[in-house]
């Protein structure tokens, strides 16, 4: 059995029925949509009232910073309290383009690592070319992650790893993994700990087969890799990422 714990089926255009069997055909039994705005994680809500496999998580992206506004708060609070949201997120900081202001980020995912905290939920967590303001905020606000966070795509290598795990951090690897020229990512991999590590897709972006819309589906490949570069057998990680999710995501049934 297999699962995606990050996924974004709203408004990215997939044909939810024939995506759904595809998954099913796959093996793939449990998805996680990731929120990315309010609207979003309510979209992501309905889908997972109707289809049993699916939960959600609520947030919003720190490229959606600038639209967080004093109302947010109660937004997502109503929408963490659902059955199947599993998670806060995702929620964190981007620095590749450099938008919103830093400082707008950083307010808002701070707010969002204490709404988590206050409804003991887990987080998920966006963390792109920040390493080192990453690394600052979680220490700085280690008192909030009590109730355990993932790092979604881990993407600072395997020497800021160990900086990461001290603090708690679950890893995610997805189909950047099964790229010809993902070195860093690969020793990540080697590197992660076996209770530490999860199976993701980031769907619709970064699937493994290059040009291709992602899809859940796509698991299999990417756990069939991990595994490749972990020296292990398939199933066996298969069934230990399955347990791992379980234990960040204790809604997830």
């Amino acid at each position: 059995m297999f699962l995606d714990v990050h996924a974004h089926f709203a408004e990215e255009g997939y044909d939810i029925p024939a995506e759904r069997e595809k998954i099913r055909a796959a093996g793939v039994v449990r998805v996680i949509l990731a929120g990315d705005t309010v609207a979003h994680s309510r979209m992501h809500r309905d889908l997972c009232a109707q289809y049993p496999e699916l939960y959600f998580t609520a947030g919003v992206h720190p490229s959606e910073a600038a639209g967080f506004s004093a109302g947010t708060p109660d937004e997502l609070r109503a929408l963490l309290r659902e059955g199947k949201c599993v998670a806060v997120g995702e929620i964190g900081l981007d620095y590749h383009w450099d938008t919103p202001d830093r400082r707008v980020q950083q307010s808002v995912f701070s707010a969002q690592l204490e709404l988590a905290h206050a409804l003991a939920l887990p987080v998920q967590i966006h963390s792109r070319d920040c390493c080192a303001d990453m690394l600052a905020m979680l220490r700085e606000r280690r008192e909030l992650l009590g109730h355990g966070f993932l790092m979604h795509c881990y993407s600072h290598g395997a020497a800021n790893l160990d900086d990461f795990l001290e603090l708690g951090a679950r890893c995610s690897f997805g189909g950047v993994a099964c790229f010809n020229n993902a070195k860093n990512v690969w020793e990540s991999v080697r590197a992660c700990p076996a209770d530490r590590i999860l199976s993701e897709t980031d769907s619709p972006y970064l699937s493994p087969f290059r040009g291709e819309k992602n899809t859940p589906a796509n698991i299999p490949v990417i756990v069939r890799r991990l595994a490749q570069l972990r020296a292990e057998e398939p199933e066996a990680l298969a069934a230990q990422i399955m347990e791992n999710a379980r234990v960040l995501f204790p809604k997830l049934g």
